[in-house]
């Protein structure tokens, strides 16, 4: 039993190890990104530049609007959701075809 709840344990920080890395990742880099990119597309941002953005960002965060968190939190769900599609896909295992000789071939 001691070496199920260590391993399990072991497995939990890891998890908390990856939403605290990405979290983070997306609380400083994400919104660098998307000023980036929304002043390459629609032009400078209406407020005082980057620093202004970012304090927007957050004040919004700070007041738990949810499309900020979801923003926010994005590289961690990004995360979670390949690795469910590789778990998915090991699951099904390989396609198996017909014995018989492909179409067409004699």
């Amino acid at each position: 039993m001691t070496q199920n709840r260590s391993s399990m344990i072991r497995l939990l920080r890891k998890e908390l190890a990856t939403l605290v890395f990405l979290g983070l990742l997306g609380v400083f880099f994400v919104p660098l990104a998307i000023y980036l990119v929304g002043a390459e597309i629609f032009g400078e941002y209406a407020g005082n530049g980057f620093g202004e953005f970012y304090r927007d960002i957050h004040s919004n965060l700070r007041d738990g609007q949810p499309v900020v968190v979801f923003l926010l939190l994005s590289p961690y769900l990004v995360w979670q959701l390949l690795r469910l599609s590789f778990y998915g896909f090991r699951r099904m295992g390989p396609i198996h075809h017909s014995s018989g000789p492909p179409a067409g071939a004699e």
